[in-house]
């Protein structure tokens, strides 16, 4: 397995990544032994544990001149109360025995976590960032897409991933990249059908390279008749069948029986029977003028019960003889209400997730294993996941009971972190 020298399970160190492996130690860390050891080891081992996690692939060097002592801050203020009052009444009954009722005492806010904004100046980094925008699974490879020239900076194509964004920059990933590292990798099944179609792709492209290469005809040799253009029956039908065929690869796929519920799959079957049903009538109900499918997907559906005699199903009533009367004079191959609504939504999402199997992810998409112990977005950030962009608001602060740097380790570990590199400078 790629990377896997860096998940160690027998010396485990925490990494910015969503592998199986680092959310294995993150479950079985443990805090650091102080009883036998002394202070500079205690520090040390602080220090390498938090920069194993908090920019692995920023140098020693790099980071402590990055480091700053000061650490910023915020304390909340009651507006309100300050609006009303100019604090004379905290000085009320100084020296006089004054006291104030137990009912009028404020309540104390929480401890602020300083030592946890120790390693801050790393939420600036441009990979980084990216990271926690969760548009790439690891720094590693948020780095990579920077390096590749697939990130913009504010318009502008961005190849420094140590670049320190300021308050309000925009940043954008290409939505392909994202769609990989966001995605489920692909299977031996998928795998091979890729490579099946790219060696399709590539005989097609020799074949016409070498018909361009091919000596043109002259004047009085017959000209080749024009391929005719394909009908709207066939557009109707080949669409019908890659709608079939896209839910039968769903139902046969090796991880279907742990990504499709049980509901999920009865739907499928019954979407396979209305298509064998329609695709088993008659051609004329395809050879109609304007049948093809178009790209609403309202007129879709519209389109579909036009074609296959949509009959919705009788009002309830009392008499079970009328009902059973109506079922069957109904044709049988006509759609119910219920099969119209699962063939509009099997045509939706066909067109909004479809099998690709030239995609260097699993399709139709869906999201990586172990992901959602990971899927958070800091308080400084404000993502638009739908375009792959975000925005860095501000630098992150420590306020009471919150830390916004995010961060695996407690207060101490962090704590004698900083220590440590108080020495250093």
């Amino acid at each position: 397995m790629r990377g896997k020298g860096r998940y160690s399970l027998k010396k485990a160190k925490i990494r910015q990544s969503w592998h199986k492996f680092n959310l294995y130690n993150l479950s079985r860390a443990e805090p650091p032994i102080v009883t036998t050891r002394t202070f500079f080891q205690q520090k040390w081992t602080a220090k390498s544990t938090a920069r194993a996690y908090h920019g692995e692939t920023v140098k020693e060097k790099h980071w402590q001149r990055m480091f700053r002592r000061r650490l910023r801050a915020v304390v909340p203020m009651d507006h309100a109360h300050l609006a009303r009052s100019d604090g004379y009444e905290q000085a009320e009954g100084r020296g006089s025995g004054l006291e104030q009722h137990p009912s009028k005492k404020s309540i104390p806010f929480p401890r602020t976590p300083y030592m946890n904004m120790t390693f801050a100046p790393l939420e600036r980094r441009l990979d980084t960032a990216i990271f926690r925008a969760m548009f790439a699974s690891s720094t590693r490879q948020a780095r990579q897409f920077v390096l590749h020239g697939d990130v913009n900076v504010n318009g502008k194509k961005m190849k420094y991933p140590g670049y320190q964004l300021n308050p309000g920059d925009m940043f954008q990933v290409e939505p392909e990249r994202v769609l990989f590292a966001a995605g489920a990798p692909k299977d031996a099944r998928e795998r091979r059908a890729g490579r099946v179609a790219r060696r399709k792709a590539q005989s097609a492209k020799d074949s016409e390279d070498s018909s361009s290469d091919a000596p043109t005809t002259t004047a009085n040799d017959q000209a080749a008749p024009e391929p005719e253009a394909p009908s709207d029956e066939v557009s109707t039908k080949e669409t019908l069948k890659s709608l079939l065929s896209q839910a039968r690869s769903l139902l046969t796929a090796p991880s279907s029986s742990t990504t499709l519920s049980a509901k999920r799959k009865q739907d499928l079957r019954a979407f396979q029977r209305t298509l064998k049903r329609t695709l088993s009538r008659p051609d004329d109900i395809f050879a109609q003028k304007g049948t093809n499918l178009t790209d609403s997907i309202d007129a879709q559906s519209q389109e579909l019960a036009q074609k296959l005699n949509l009959n919705a199903a009788p009002p309830p009533s009392e008499n079970d003889g009328e009902r059973a009367t109506a079922a069957r004079d109904r044709d049988p191959d006509s759609l119910t209400v219920e099969n119209s609504s699962l063939l509009r939504q099997a045509l939706a999402e066909a067109r909004e997730n479809p099998i690709d199997v030239t995609k260097t992810y699993a399709t139709p998409w869906r999201p990586r294993p172990y992901m959602s112990a990971f899927a958070f977005i800091p308080r400084f950030l404000e993502v638009h996941h739908r375009i792959c962009s975000a925005v860095y608001l501000r630098h992150p602060v420590a306020r009471p009971g919150l830390g916004e740097v995010p961060t695996p380790f407690g207060n101490d570990t962090n704590a004698l972190a900083h220590n440590w590199y108080l020495r250093r400078r």
